[in-house]
């Protein structure tokens, strides 16, 4: 049976939990040997199970330039190359503009801007001829959201790299696109609610109740649209940025 990753080297970063775990496990069902990062230990071990097989798992905080070079070297000794490179890993708080600190600041953008960038920079020289990159970005960088003002700047700047890394990276044929999903039912999500499972089920009502589809995604449904910008189907897809939101963004 033919598969969309069949013999593809992929890397998701942020592969532990939420739509990097989606992600790899699809891209694992599709044919790829699949490395998967995250900072704890724990979770990165359960992910590895849950996908079962063609999977390395690798902990690694991508803010570190340390860990980065220990992941891309562990990648270069395994597999050689990679032909799927998916930027996941990131993450952010609320805080309303009057109550902003430095380091928050700081922290968001290391995360989703810094990390980022330096996770692609140095993932180039694995990157074979034709590879595609993806990179998670928000629909927060096209909106405006009450005390979500960093992180939607963060996510803002994802979508700027892709515009001018098609440029830089075009000798080689390697396409970079932006995943902008709308709300999922992450843990990273339910957990801007604190604890209280009620409050959490409180913000998914909420959020569900701006969506035109009337609901928030599964992490899987935002999977199968990395999957797609992964693979040969969109093999003239460049530069995009693609909102799996449920057209919350686009009313």
């Amino acid at each position: 049976m033919m598969t969309k990753l069949a013999n593809k080297i992929a890397l998701v970063t942020g592969g532990s939990t939420g739509i990097g775990l989606a992600t790899a496990q699809q891209f694992a069902l599709e044919g790829a040997h699949v490395f998967i990062t995250g900072r704890r230990q724990a979770e990165l071990d359960a992910a590895a199970e849950a996908i079962g097989r063609n999977v390395t798992a690798i902990q690694a905080d991508s803010t570190n330039p340390a860990d980065l070079d220990r992941l891309f070297s562990r990648i270069r000794e395994q597999a050689g190359r990679l032909d799927v490179l998916y930027v996941n890993a990131g993450g952010g708080d609320m805080q309303a503009l009057g109550s902003i600190t430095e380091e928050h600041y700081d922290a968001t953008f290391d995360r989703n801007v810094k990390a980022l960038l330096f996770t692609v920079q140095k993932a180039i020289p694995l990157l074979s001829t034709g590879a595609s990159v993806v990179l998670t970005s928000s629909i927060t960088g096209s909106t405006g959201n009450a005390a979500f003002s960093v992180y939607s700047a963060s996510k803002a700047a994802v979508r700027a790299f892709a515009r001018s890394w098609i440029l830089d990276l075009k000798d080689r044929q390697i396409r970079v696109n932006v995943v902008s999903p709308g709300p999922v039912r992450t843990p990273g999500l339910v957990e801007l609610a604190g604890d209280d499972a009620a409050a959490q089920q409180g913000l998914l009502d909420a959020l569900a109740s701006q969506v035109p589809l009337g609901r928030v995604a599964e992490p899987e449904e935002i999977a199968k649209a990395v999957l797609f910008l992964a693979s040969s189907d969109a093999s003239f897809v460049n530069g995009t940025e693609l909102f799996v939101d449920g057209g919350m963004a686009q009313v």
